[in-house]
């Protein structure tokens, strides 16, 4: 199954305040909020949703193809993705512009302030899935990823005119969409993934109900933090499943973007949305147990031994066969 990821392509630069923001809050001063963070520690990571998506799911053994817009200073993030099972051909090269940068601190409390230069992202826009598909044999799937608006908007519409299947993911740019660009981009996806929070503004901000919007997708996946994750289809009883337990908890970027790799994988395999969603949540507890986005290493040993202990000998008798 030929499964292509568009979305950002970025470098992170993580930071750690070892305090609390919401100490630092005064109630009714919000308006002009004026604060400086003294961190403690700088991580300067790879990152971006495409990019980390697609690292997952090639540590899975699964080959995606990353579609996204990157700067000259690509090369060096390029060979480390293709060393990591990333098919990295449909990568567009600006001509002026740096690959882009997310900026982010993290309290004590695991809670997250972050700002996002577009950079090179903005060309994202110029890519043809036709072109993508053409030189691969084909796409199977098209997860639309946060990446730039212009971009997830005419990858969407593509999908649509050329009946590829696609899944929708706002994630980061949710927060900058209006309602009518979030029922363009939902409306007929295959998935519909996001989390509790973003459900919520989705569907304040589209003014269509929970059933609604699941009479309009094929099935939505809402993932619920240490709760694990949701999965609703029309008609069908929703499937919950938890999370795997954690060994430590060092930093929660990137963990919803491990959740997608996991669940994808999955998808590509060909296993239930039950067990598509366990290996999800196991990908997203080694990344917690790490700082940065790309920094874990899938032992598939390690991995199998703490999947059956969450899941159980049945599913993981079923995930070893595609994992090994």
């Amino acid at each position: 199954m030929r499964i292509a990821v568009t979305g950002s392509i970025a470098t992170d630069h993580l930071m750690t305040f070892p305090g609390r923001f919401a100490d630092q809050l005064v109630a009714d001063q919000l308006h002009t909020v004026s604060l400086s963070f003294l961190v403690d520690a700088l991580e300067v990571r790879r990152g971006g949703v495409g990019a980390n998506i697609s690292f997952g799911m090639g540590q899975l053994g699964v080959r995606p193809v990353l579609v996204g817009a990157a700067g000259p200073d690509f090369d060096e993030y390029r060979a480390w993705l293709e060393r990591h099972g990333v098919d990295t051909g449909s990568v567009r090269i600006s001509e002026m512009l740096h690959t882009a940068r997310f900026v982010c601190t993290t309290d004590t409390d695991h809670n997250q302030i972050g700002s996002f230069y577009t950079g090179a992202m903005s060309e994202a826009r110029l890519i043809e899935l036709k072109s993508v598909a053409d030189r691969v044999g084909g796409l199977d799937l098209v997860l639309i990823g946060a990446n730039d608006p212009e971009a997830m908007l005419r990858h969407t519409e593509e999908c649509r005119t050329r009946n590829i299947p696609f899944a929708a993911d706002f994630s980061q740019q949710i927060a900058r969409m209006t309602g009518e660009d979030i029922r363009i981009l939902l409306d007929g996806a295959t998935y519909l993934f996001a989390n509790e929070y973003e459900k919520g503004l989705i569907e304040s901000k589209t003014g269509w109900t929970s059933e609604e919007i699941l009479g309009r997708v094929g099935t939505r996946v809402t993932t619920l933090g240490p709760g694990g994750v949701r999965i609703e289809r029309t008609g069908e009883e929703p499937i919950e499943v938890g999370t795997a337990e954690e060994e430590t908890k060092a930093d929660p970027t990137g963990v919803g973007d491990a959740f997608r790799a996991g669940f994808l994988a999955g998808v590509a395999w060909g296993v239930g949305l039950e067990r598509a969603a366990q290996i999800g949540c196991m990908l997203a507890t080694l990344v917690i147990e790490t700082v940065g986005t790309q920094e874990y290493e899938l032992r598939r040993a390690h991995f199998m031994d703490r999947f059956t202990k969450a899941y159980g000998h049945e599913a993981a008798a079923e995930v070893r066969a595609h994992l090994s």
